[in-house]
């Protein structure tokens, strides 16, 4: 039996950090149809409000995500036609990570265990990865004889350089948390019973940091590996002239200048 997309993906709002929790452990979360969608929706959500600093995507049981879940999805033509699975790829998989990588708050994932395929993307494509031991990332296409999809090829090499996301990306080995944290795939690995106390404590930090300074310190980061140094160079100064203009860079200044620990706003 499956349920609905608000009991497959939890939501709850806290202290300035929306949760997003996808919730089907007997499957080992992996991604349906409609969870996609309702995970989408609550990233542009969270970008469109200002109350909301930040956000967590994690999941309960003991799967982050194990890839995706076809169920839900639009019935597959009788005869396939070449542009078919391209078009299933753009307006899905991409969809889903091109989300987490545009929405205008940071993203922290808190990986609680197995992140395969399409999950792992997921879980990388945040801006930052708090892992539990137990956690592990895969990437499972190869076992399948499939390409990597959902941006898998485009995120791994600035992760790890393109020598290890090939090795990576052809064995489809599983990555342990602590070597996953050796490589770059995480920040941080703490005991599972942390997992959600470490991520409150990062996203609350970070809901009371300059929202529009680090939205656009992370559409820079974001870019910075795309272009040239001349195009990088003219994207920072014209991001410092626009956060020039809100509430928050205001504040910072006046508490620099008067040796006082400023209030951001997120505004």
């Amino acid at each position: 039996m499956t349920g609905t997309p608000e009991d497959e993906v939890l939501h709850r709002f806290e202290s300035g950090v929306s949760w997003i929790t996808l919730n089907r452990p007997e499957a080992m979360n992996a991604v349906t149809w409609d969870q996609r969608e309702r995970v989408i929706g609550l990233l542009a959500e969270a970008s469109a409000d200002p109350d909301v600093r930040a956000v967590v995507i994690t999941a309960t049981g003991k799967g982050f995500c194990a890839g995706a879940d076809l169920r839900g999805a639009p019935a597959a033509p009788a005869e396939r036609v070449v542009g078919d699975v391209a078009r299933m790829i753009r307006l899905g998989a991409q969809r889903l990570i091109t989300a987490v990588l545009d929405c205008e708050k940071p993203v922290i994932a808190a990986v609680n265990g197995t992140a395969a395929g399409i999950g792992a993307h997921l879980a990388l494509a945040c801006d930052l990865v708090i892992a539990a031991e137990p956690a592990r990332f895969i990437e499972v296409f190869v076992r399948r004889g499939l390409v990597p999809d959902g941006g898998g090829a485009y995120l791994l090499p600035r992760l790890v350089g393109p020598q290890k996301a090939k090795e990576l990306m052809f064995f489809g080995d599983a990555v342990p948390a602590a070597e996953a944290e050796r490589l770059g795939l995480v920040n941080k690995v703490v005991p599972v019973e942390a997992l959600e106390e470490t991520a409150r404590e990062w996203a609350e930090r970070l809901a009371q940091g300059p929202t529009r300074a680090l939205a656009l310190t992370k559409q820079l980061v974001n870019a910075s590996l795309d272009g040239d140094r001349a195009t990088a160079l003219a994207a920072e100064a014209t991001a410092q002239e626009l956060n020039m203009t809100t509430a928050d860079a205001n504040e910072g200044v006046a508490g620099f200048v008067e040796r006082r620990t400023p209030k951001y706003l997120g505004r």
